[in-house]
């Protein structure tokens, strides 16, 4: 087994501090931006906000606000960090071209498996970290005595699935993070939503007299909430679809290679 890169730790414990860091960092947007006096009448923050005044409004929005920027920010910064990864994962260079020159390379008369394996390394992502893998059991398996043809075939397709292993958990990593957000964004703006209008109705009943603007800034300021779950509901599907469309591909480029490896071990094994 692979011995984990430093990058791969470093991301694979990136969701842990990242998501307490966002959330004090909202926190402080919250109380210090949002919450700024100027953005309410009087310089109070305890006061409506001023008129056109989106910060305030957005303040007004209570103790779940934080929540949904955190959410938010969580959605764009795991959305980055993926991009990141499945970037790197994609090495360097068309897939296609590697797979079709690795093939090239193992169908000639004399199988050239060391420059094979040189262009895996020049590749450096995930598909050409499981050829490699495969390429180097594929050059093991020619120099065994002991074995079965079926015996090694079978070796070097557990190797390739071994390395495949490896690979998809780093390419899938903090994907479900996105996947949960895109639900949970929305229910919770809903549920921010719920309690502004049950705050504005408790007003609007201890007042007295009916207040139509006092209760349609009340209205304005809940329904932000669904707004920024909504919102962070929506890039977090657009992103999640986008990342799991990348890896679905690289896994057919995967299985691809191996189908290829396996099949002129084969051939040149008759």
């Amino acid at each position: 087994m692979s011995k984990q890169s430093p990058l791969k730790a470093f991301f694979s414990g990136f969701a842990a501090v990242a998501i307490p860091v966002l959330f004090v960092i909202a926190v402080l947007i919250y109380l210090f931006v949002m919450g700024d006096p100027e953005n309410f009448q009087g310089n109070d923050p305890s006061k409506d906000p001023k008129v056109g005044n989106y910060l305030g409004m957005v303040y007004k929005g209570g103790f779940i606000v934080p929540i949904l920027m955190t959410m938010f920010l969580a959605v764009w910064t795991f959305s980055v960090e993926r991009f990141i990864v499945l970037r790197r994962a994609k090495g360097k260079g068309n897939i296609s071209n590697f797979i079709a020159k690795v093939y090239t390379l193992l169908s000639g008369k004399e199988s050239d498996l060391d420059l094979a394996i040189d262009e895996c390394d020049k590749q450096r992502g995930s598909v050409a970290n499981v050829v490699k893998a495969g390429l180097i059991k594929y050059k093991e398996m020619l120099g065994d005595k002991e074995l079965s043809k079926d015996q090694k075939v079978v070796a070097i397709k557990q190797e390739l699935e071994e390395a495949t292993s490896l690979e998809l958990p780093v390419l899938e990593q903090n994907l479900v993070i996105l996947s949960t957000l895109a639900n949970l964004s929305t229910l919770v703006g809903l549920l921010g939503t719920v309690l502004g209008m049950i705050r504005a109705f408790a007003a609007l009943a201890n007042a007295g007299a009916p207040d139509a603007s006092a209760l349609a800034t009340g209205i304005s300021e809940a329904l932000i909430n669904t707004a920024f779950g909504i919102g962070s509901s929506a890039f977090a599907i657009v992103f999640y679809n986008y990342f799991t469309t990348k890896i679905d591909k690289m896994t057919y480029s995967i299985d691809e290679a191996g189908v290829a490896i396996t099949q002129q071990f084969i051939a040149k094994n008759k």
